[in-house]
This record gives structure tokens, C-alpha cells and sequence, in this order.
């Protein structure tokens, strides 16, 4: 057995930023092909509940706990969005320009990433995130005048989620994909399925389709 050693050269990791947002609005039949660049994507913070344990007593003690569910959420901010996400936030457009808000809200998925750094290179990796089932909450908005310290406005919406199927697995809404350690070549198939191409159009792959196309564990 070796000794531990803490604060290796390499090993001093950490994570920051947030890039490369897409918007995956659902489509007929549950699936998310027609991804949109979120430009002006500050922040994605994640915020899961559940899994609260109640205690059950028997025989004036303490008999098991049970986990409850575990819920996935997050709030995200942003300068702007695509015009894709007016249909997600409940607007809908009723004439040329003309939005009427308090609508249904569109189902959507979201990806990003946030890069890992260490001690020897701020560019160690990073880790891609895949959101499912997503549907955003009403959220306040402010507009203020401008004055001789002028900023730009920053948006926030919280979402909750809806998880869907992985074989072997629970359902989840919140796939991460660590770039230090998956198949450099597999990875880059799933970006280009991400983000889309010359001929293909960007979607979200389901859970089981991400299996596929990174592989499974050991494998």
C-alpha cells in the first residue's frame, strides 16, 4: 500500500466558467432535434432536492430511513436569449412581433459545459452537461433607467424537471460527461450530434443514444 500524499503537481483541480449553452425546445414525439446557440449565458446554478430521509421508528427505536426522491433544478442566467426560448418562458408569438405572455410553457433541454482546471493548466478539461425534461418557472424582471454607471441587465429563470428512462439505472434529468476521462474520439461523435453540422441539425440525444455513442462502463 502507498501513502497518501495531498496537493500533488496536476492534482490541485478545481472548476470554473460556464460555455457553449444550447437550447434543445422539445419536439413532437418527446425529442429535442433542433438546438439553438444560447448566446449571452452567464450562469447555471444547479439546485437538487429530495432524497430527505424519514426516519421510522419500531420498538422505541430507530427501525430504517427512507430516502425519498431526489429532484433536479436550476436556475439560469443570462444578457439575453434565443428567440427559441420565448415559447419556454410562456410567450407566444400572436402577430408579427407581437408577443402575448401567461401561455404554456414548451418542454426543453439544455446543454453546457464548465471547464476544469488544476495547478499546471487552466485548460485540464472539462465537463459537458446534459439537462432533460426541463420547464421553466415564472421569474421577475427588471428594467432600470439608465444613468452614468450603466449595465447590462441580467436575466434568471428557475427550472424544474421531468427525469426519463436509463437502462439499469433511475431515471434522471442530469447526465455529466467528464472530457478527462471519456473516449476522446467518442466525445467528439456526441459533439458533433450536440452541436450539429454541415448537413445535420443540433438535438439533444436521449440517455440511451448517449450510452451508445460513448460507450458502456468497461467497455
Amino acid at each position: 500500500m502507498s501513502k497518501l500524499v495531498w496537493d500533488k503537481t496536476g492534482e490541485r483541480l478545481y472548476e470554473t466558467g460556464v460555455d457553449h449553452g444550447v437550447l434543445y425546445p422539445i419536439q413532437a414525439g418527446g425529442l429535442y432535434n433542433k438546438g439553438v446557440a444560447w448566446n449571452g449565458l452567464t450562469a447555471v446554478t444547479e439546485s437538487p432536492s429530495g432524497a430527505d430521509v424519514n426516519d421510522i421508528y419500531a420498538d422505541n427505536m430507530k427501525y430504517l430511513g427512507l430516502v425519498g426522491a431526489e429532484k433536479f433544478g436550476a436556475t439560469v442566467e443570462a444578457y439575453t436569449y434565443p428567440d427559441e426560448w420565448n415559447e419556454c418562458d410562456g410567450r407566444v408569438q400572436i402577430a408579427k412581433g407581437a408577443y402575448a405572455s401567461q401561455q404554456s410553457r414548451k418542454m426543453f433541454g439544455l446543454s453546457y459545459r464548465t471547464k476544469i482546471g488544476n495547478d499546471v493548466s487552466d485548460e485540464a478539461g472539462y465537463k459537458l452537461h446534459l439537462v432533460y425534461g426541463a420547464t421553466a418557472s415564472p421569474s421577475e424582471m427588471s428594467h432600470e433607467t439608465i444613468n452614468d454607471s450603466p449595465d447590462a441587465a441580467t436575466m434568471s429563470w428557475d427550472y424544474t424537471t421531468n427525469p426519463v428512462a436509463v437502462a439499469g439505472h433511475k431515471p434522471t434529468a442530469h447526465i455529466v460527461i467528464d472530457s478527462r476521462t471519456a473516449d476522446k474520439s467518442k466525445l467528439a461523435q456526441l459533439e458533433a450530434k450536440l452541436y450539429g453540422g454541415d448537413t445535420d441539425q443540433p438535438e439533444l440525444p436521449l440517455p440511451a443514444e448517449v450510452l451508445t455513442l460513448l460507450g458502456e462502463v468497461g467497455a
